[in-house]
């Protein structure tokens, strides 16, 4: 089976000189790809010529109809959305440098499950105390906040 490459504004040899332009090897091979299918090549030939399968020359050939060239880039995901604001993050940020208020925390020192229970009380967000250090080392506090029942040296 064909796939269709609907763009009109470069041609194969357009689409090869561009190969040759980019740092990027991966959006070469693309480019390529995209030649031989343009230059009549199958599908397959095309794919396996440049180290992918049917599938894969499919979905970046629908890419570059959508957005030609700049859409033949890796796109990055992102990652996790932080479970804390940055007003969040700002306010850890101030009790820890403040220290805990032995009356209202019941605590005088903060561990990192103490933080996770006065998160959870103040923002309503449920962390792991893991999370809570990942958080504080974000935030430039480099000593470690000690888990229940284990010792700081």
């Amino acid at each position: 089976m064909t796939v269709r490459i609907t763009r009109d504004d470069m041609t194969a040899s357009d689409l090869r000189r561009q190969s040759g332009r980019v740092k990027d090897g991966r959006i070469s091979r693309r480019l390529l790809a995209i030649a031989l299918v343009l230059d009549g090549a199958s599908r397959k030939v095309a794919a396996e010529s440049c180290g992918m399968d049917r599938q894969t020359l499919r979905d970046w050939v629908h890419r570059y109809n959508t957005e030609g060239v700049e859409g033949l880039s890796n796109r990055s995901g992102g990652g996790v959305k932080p479970l804390l604001s940055e007003d969040q993050m700002a306010q850890l940020s101030r009790w820890v440098e403040a220290g805990p208020d032995p009356a209202r925390d019941g605590v005088v020192r903060w561990r990192r499950v103490d933080l996770a229970r006065r998160i959870e009380a103040e923002f309503n967000v449920q962390l792991h105390e893991r999370t809570v250090g990942t958080y504080l080392a974000k935030l430039g506090f480099r000593r470690a906040l000690s888990t229940p029942g284990t010792s700081q040296c």
